[in-house]
Parts: C-alpha cells; sequence; structure tokens
C-alpha cells in the first residue's frame, strides 16, 4: 500500500538528509537545454549528457515551478511514442481533482501548457492509474487501483486510444478479487502479460486474451512492484520488501525469474527500484526511490553506479525505448529517459533525455 504524498515528501527529504556523502565517481554535471528542470546537482559519468525531454508550465499556479502535477509512470511503444499518465489519488490530495488523465507525445521534445494540454490526451481518463506498458501490437496496458473498493484492474487501450477492462475489476459476489493493487506490467515473447500486485504479494500471469493462467505465477510474503522483461528468458522483479519490512530504503530487492517455472533469484538487495528498464545490452537500469540514485545491474547482479542527484531532487521512474528502425531513426534508441522532481516541490514532475554509451559503461566499470 502507498502513504500519501505529505508523508512520502518528508520521509524522502529526511532520509536525503541522512545520506552518506555523494556517489564517487569521476563524474561530470550534466548539462541542460533549454529551462525546466535543474541539473546543476544531477551528477554523470564522463560521456553522457542530458536534456530536458518534457516539461510543462501553468500547471503549478501557486508556485509557479516548470512540470506536470503527479505524472506517474513512463512507457514507449516500437514508434517512439512516449506514454505516461498522472495518478488520480495524488491530484485529489493536492489539487482536489479526480482526473488521471494519459499522454501520449510524439518523438522530440515537448512543452505542455493548460491550454494546450488537449493535443496529448490519450483514451479516456481512468481511476488512478499506477504503471504502463506497451506491447508489440502499439496496446497500452494501464494498472489502476479502487483500493477503497477492495480491487484493482488492468485497463488495455487499443492504439487509437479505445479502453476496456483486460484484467481484475470487481471480483464476483464471495470470490476473492484477482487483483488488489496491481502495479507493473510485462509481456513475453508469446505475448502472455505478468502483473505484479503490491497488495498480494503475488505475480499474475495470463495469456494475450486476458485469461489467468497462474494466479501466483510467483508468490511471496513480498511487496512485487516493478517487472521487466529480458528476451533471455527471464522476468526482472522489483520489490519493496517483505510484508514485515520498513516500506523504506534498505528492505528493496530485485529478483531474476525464470519464465520456465517462475523459479526467483535474488541478485540485489536494499534499494526501492521505483523504476526499472533493461538496456539494449542487456543491462538493468534501476530507479532508487527516496535516495537520488540511478544503477545498473549486469545480468550476473553486479551493481554499477550510473547517476547521483542533488539533495533537492529524485527520480520516479524511468525507461529505454524499445530498439526498432523507427527509434534508431528518430534518434532516441539506446537513450534512457528518467521522471524526476524537485524535492521541494513534489507535485510536479519532468522527462529527461540521458544519452551515452551505457552498456559500454558498465562493461568497464565490472
Amino acid at each position: 500500500m502507498r502513504t500519501s504524498d505529505t508523508t512520502r515528501r518528508s520521509v524522502s527529504l529526511l532520509s536525503r538528509l541522512c545520506l552518506a556523502p555523494a556517489l564517487v565517481l569521476s563524474s561530470i554535471a550534466a548539462s541542460a537545454a533549454g529551462t525546466g528542470f535543474d541539473f546543476g546537482g544531477m551528477k554523470l559519468p564522463p560521456g553522457f549528457t542530458a536534456t530536458t525531454y518534457v516539461s510543462a508550465e501553468g500547471f503549478d499556479p501557486d508556485q509557479g515551478a516548470p512540470g506536470l502535477p503527479a505524472i506517474v509512470t513512463i512507457t514507449f511503444d516500437s514508434r517512439g511514442n512516449l506514454y505516461f499518465a498522472r495518478t488520480a489519488n495524488r491530484l485529489r490530495e493536492i489539487y482536489g481533482s479526480d482526473s488521471a488523465p494519459i499522454y501520449r507525445l510524439p518523438v522530440g521534445p515537448a512543452k505542455i501548457t493548460p491550454d494546450r494540454e488537449g493535443r496529448f490526451l490519450f483514451g479516456p481518463a481512468l481511476p488512478d492509474p499506477d504503471e504502463m506498458a506497451v506491447n508489440e501490437k502499439g496496446e497500452v496496458f494501464v494498472s489502476t487501483s479502487d483500493r477503497w473498493k477492495g480491487y484493482g484492474s488492468v485497463y488495455k487501450l487499443s492504439p487509437s486510444g479505445k479502453a476496456r477492462l483486460f484484467a481484475g475489476g470487481p471480483p464476483a459476489p464471495g470470490s476473492p478479487p484477482l487483483l488488489k493493487d496491481p502495479e507493473g506490467i510485462a509481456f513475453d515473447a508469446s505475448g502472455n502479460v505478468y502483473v505484479a500486485d503490491d497488495d498480494l504479494g503475488v505475480v499474475v500471469k495470463l495469456d494475450r486474451r486476458g485469461r489467468v493462467l497462474n494466479r501466483k505465477f510467483i508468490s511471496g510474503q513480498e511487496r512485487f512492484r516493478t517487472l521487466t522483461y529480458d528476451p533471455r528468458g527471464f522476468l526482472w522483479v522489483g520489490s519493496d520488501g517483505r510484508f514485515d519490512a520498513p516500506h523504506a530504503d534498505g528492505s528493496g530487492r530485485i529478483y531474476r525469474a525464470n519464465l520456465a517455472d517462475g523459479k526467483l533469484r535474488l541478485l540485489h538487495s536494499g534499494p526501492l527500484a521505483s523504476g526499472m528498464s533493461l538496456s539494449p545490452g542487456g543491462n538493468l537500469f534501476a530507479a532508487q526511490r527516496r535516495s537520488g540514485k540511478i544503477f545498473a545491474l549486469t545480468p550476473e547482479g553486479k551493481r554499477v553506479e550510473f547517476a547521483s542527484f542533488g539533495r533537492q531532487a529524485d527520480t520516479r521512474t524511468l525507461a529505454f525505448p524499445p530498439d526498432t528502425e523507427a527509434t534508431r531513426k528518430a534518434g532516441i534508441a539506446g537513450d534512457l529517459f528518467v521522471m524526476v522532481f524537485p524535492m521541494l516541490d513534489y507535485p510536479v514532475r519532468e522527462i529527461i533525455r540521458i544519452s551515452g554509451p551505457f552498456d559500454a559503461y558498465v562493461k568497464q566499470r565490472q
């Protein structure tokens, strides 16, 4: 279960103030293009640059900070279109609004304003979107939660934006819900769909039509949150830790599951991975929530430090676009896109683009 923004902001800020000395790397400050996120406190290895990719103005009238309110997840389709969503529970707490729109942006940097927002909206608003993923057909899957009603859902949106319930939703009378707090979504090479449920402590496996193949493909006393498919036959699984552990950085775990049998192999302990994405070379990059770090894990589980943020900023999630002819032509294949927010202005967030030799860097640092 997730805490309120006020609580999360206080815990996050306190933990950041208590951090050990900054990440030790031969690093350089990132350079900004245009206005938006303050890159001054961000450190990247030599050979990498960062620029603002999606920003906004006019959505935070009280403080005037750039950014969109309460965006919570990002993903790409094979053509390089970027999708992200707001989350209703945070908008309700901060702005008194139940609207939870989904956005689709074409390739290229964008600045969104209230009067131009409509051109980027995709499909209907959904109840409290949490995570998103796009399959090879361009269908967008969105996990949502109606926690006050006791169940969660996964919706599927066609490439034109038409939405339908794919899995979960209200259970039959006397039956337990399939999903309560669904989070990460991933697909395998056969089109099967995997959904992590933070509340039930399971990863559910469904076929491409939504038929349940295994309610507990992966199970345990863990708050499973993030999923990333590995074409070598694995599923990377990020956990916020055991149910009896503190919901804080240090309790998290990252596993790799064999898709043949769902058996888990623990590869890394400690960080709360709020976002994970596989690089073109097969290394896992993760956003370490509440610590202002991005790190990589090799397939063998060796951690390589990558980026750090100053005390006034943090990361929410990240994504590599699919490596396709279209994304290579657009010049975004192999780049990492990261959702960031200033620590002292939590409600608004932006998306930055980091470019550089990711896999060569990991190989060098092993």
